[in-house]
């Protein structure tokens, strides 16, 4: 197996990478509409009740419909998932490897279909779309190998006469419930670490994108992944979510989503059910309220682009964006104006006409961000966007509040779209203070050119992934391990050489010569 490499992304100011997008969404357009079933150890199971995916930029299109399970189905799919891993356990580690790198190389000869589904179903733009397929074929190449090597048993201290070893194994049923802002990448790689494993799935998509995860099912078919390995069940987070993570036989659960829904199914899993004879797993990611400082003495237009990318990419619908600037005084009005004359500059439209920023994901969404625009109307002092537009899609636009206190809700609640709250701070010391004063921990940035400074965030700013002199968006898979503490999550490490041992368990071997 050749050694791991990242997967490129492409470059749509080129004219044949515009055009290669532009013929795969002709290709997703005229199967716009579809049903997809459930899919139970294999079989297709069709419902009278359905999940009806839209395209978040144009609400009258519809993506597709799916099946939606319910109590009894979702039993079903834990028989089944209960039954196949007692073979799938057994299968040799680079046998369930060599599936994801099959898997990994359809997904490649289908990119640019993969990104035309989600700029439809997702609303990204194309860079966006293309960054999020290239993220799904890293964590499959990535976690095929990563899986070999722990496969190995690890040899241990022993006594003269002795053999010690200790090797890992697969834990049982893992239910996956992945987020829709990475439809394909963080859903692909929360489903293939699990069942990479050793362990059986069951998969209920986030409602929101539900076809392109339907679309992956049909990958894993075709790379060989056995029936009953994975099962395809979406449906309600109250229903179906709540009756597998509080299932007696739920060995794991793998979340990425919201603070709220993150806390309550920590809770509801930590609760030992009749039945039960195993404390579960929880592996979550939870959000962030996300930094990036800038100090005094650095290239500000550089600064600028970068608060910018990391800020209005996706249209700031990820756990990573930057949703706080903290700038020193002595820069801070200059780095205002040039943040706000870029983020002006910014297209926005529907993703498949190449705009940078499209829609938010849905009317929840939409409703939420424009309310926290209006709270931010009165904590601080709007300077650039404040836009807001359902009549067609729910768009809104690059939004800037400047001079906001520490205190303030927009420098305190994830917001979870495209508005910024700038921040102006004396000292680095004050910077700093400022940067971990939230009950989050996800991702940060330091611009600087000041060592100590920099120093003294590696040492003291409350992160999981720090970045220094970029923004704090764009982790890749083996590169830069994705997760953070505090109430962002476990800090699981996805795309790390640690992340599979959360799905496995530890089991040590002594034999006496």
């Amino acid at each position: 197996m050749i050694p791991y490499k990242h997967e490129p992304t492409l470059d749509f100011s080129k004219e044949e990478n515009k055009k290669a997008i532009q013929e795969a969404q002709k290709l997703v357009e005229s199967e716009l509409g579809k049903h997809y079933d459930l899919i139970i150890g294999g079989e297709r199971i069709t419902t009278e009740e359905k999940i009806v995916s839209i395209n978040p930029a144009k609400k009258d299109q519809v993506i597709g419909t799916v099946s939606k399970a319910n109590k009894e189905l979702a039993e079903k799919a834990m028989q089944v998932a209960l039954e196949t891993f007692k073979t799938w356990r057994t299968w040799d580690a680079r046998d369930r490897a060599d599936i994801l790198i099959r898997a990994a190389a359809i997904v490649r000869r289908r990119k640019h279909e993969f990104s035309a589904w989600m700029v439809y179903e997702a609303g990204k733009p194309w860079a966006e779309a293309d960054g999020d397929v290239s993220e799904a074929i890293d964590f499959m190449e990535y976690y095929a190998r990563q899986m070999i090597r722990l496969s190995k048993p690890q040899e241990m201290l022993a006594e003269p006469g002795d053999h010690n070893e200790l090797f890992y194994q697969p834990m049982g049923v893992g239910v996956v419930i992945p987020p829709w802002n990475f439809p394909l990448a963080i859903m692909c790689g929360m489903t293939v670490s699990a069942a990479v494993t050793g362990n059986t799935v069951l998969l209920k998509p986030a409602s929101n994108t539900p076809v392109i995860a339907a679309k992956f099912m049909e990958v894993l078919e075709e790379a060989g992944m056995p029936p009953g390995v994975v099962n395809y069940i979406p449906g309600s987070g109250a229903e179906v979510g709540d009756y597998l993570v509080d299932h007696p036989k739920t060995r794991f659960v793998s979340f990425t989503g919201s603070r709220e829904v993150g806390t309550r199914i920590y809770e509801r899993a930590a609760k030992v059910q009749p039945g039960q004879i195993w404390l579960k797993r929880v592996v979550a990611e939870m959000g962030g309220k996300d930094t990036i400082l800038v100090d005094k003495g650095v290239d500000l237009d550089q600064a600028a682009r970068d608060i910018v990318g990391a800020a209005y990419g996706y249209a700031g619908q990820k756990c990573s964006a930057c949703s706080r600037v903290v700038a020193h005084a002595d820069v801070y009005d200059e780095l205002l104006a040039k943040t706000v004359e870029l983020a002006k500059a910014l297209s926005v439209g529907e993703p498949k006409d190449g705009n940078y920023m499209g829609p938010v994901i849905d009317k929840g969404a939409f409703d939420k961000i424009a309310e926290y625009i209006e709270i931010g109307k009165n904590e601080g002092r709007l300077v650039c966007g404040g836009g807001y537009d359902d009549s067609k899609g729910f768009f809104v636009e690059p939004t800037i509040f400047a001079d906001l206190k520490p205190n303030d809700r927009l420098m305190q609640e994830e917001i979870f779209g495209p508005v910024v709250a700038f921040c102006k701070a004396e000292s680095f010391d004050e910077m700093l203070e400022i940067a971990n004063n939230t009950e989050y921990a996800l991702t940060g940035s330091i611009i600087s050119n000041d060592r100590e400074h920099i120093a003294r965030c590696r040492r003291d700013f409350e992160v999981g992934n720090l970045y220094v002199n970029r923004g704090c968006t764009g982790s890749v898979v083996g590169y830069q391990p994705f997760g953070g503490f505090k109430m962002s999550g476990t800090d699981a490490k996805a795309g790390g050489p640690d992340y599979l041992q959360n799905f496995l368990e530890a089991k040590t071997y002594t034999e006496k010569f």
